[in-house]
């Protein structure tokens, strides 16, 4: 039996996007200046229109000064993410 994991909370990563934004007081227009992406990219990601690339992700987390790994820790938000094999 396969067992596939939840849906990613995109919804969440999004939010997180514009509250970091907003912490700083940055426009949609300082933030494309500062991640050298495309303003209107910045809106449709935060209205939920697209989802961004790897690429943008890392963009963004340069300019917002935090790490890859926390915005994409959003992702798990309402479900608990897989426990390391290891352990």
């Amino acid at each position: 039996m396969t067992i596939f994991p939840p849906d990613p909370n995109l919804t969440a990563l999004r939010l997180e996007l514009g509250r970091l934004r907003g912490e700083r007081g940055w426009s949609y227009d300082e933030l494309a200046r500062r991640s050298g992406l495309a303003r209107r990219t910045l809106i449709e990601i935060e209205q939920g229109r697209t989802i961004g690339s790897l690429k943008t992700w890392h963009a963004l987390a340069h300019a917002l000064d935090v790490s890859v790994d926390h915005l994409f820790s959003t992702l798990c938000e309402g479900h608990t993410p897989p426990v390391d094999a290891a352990e």
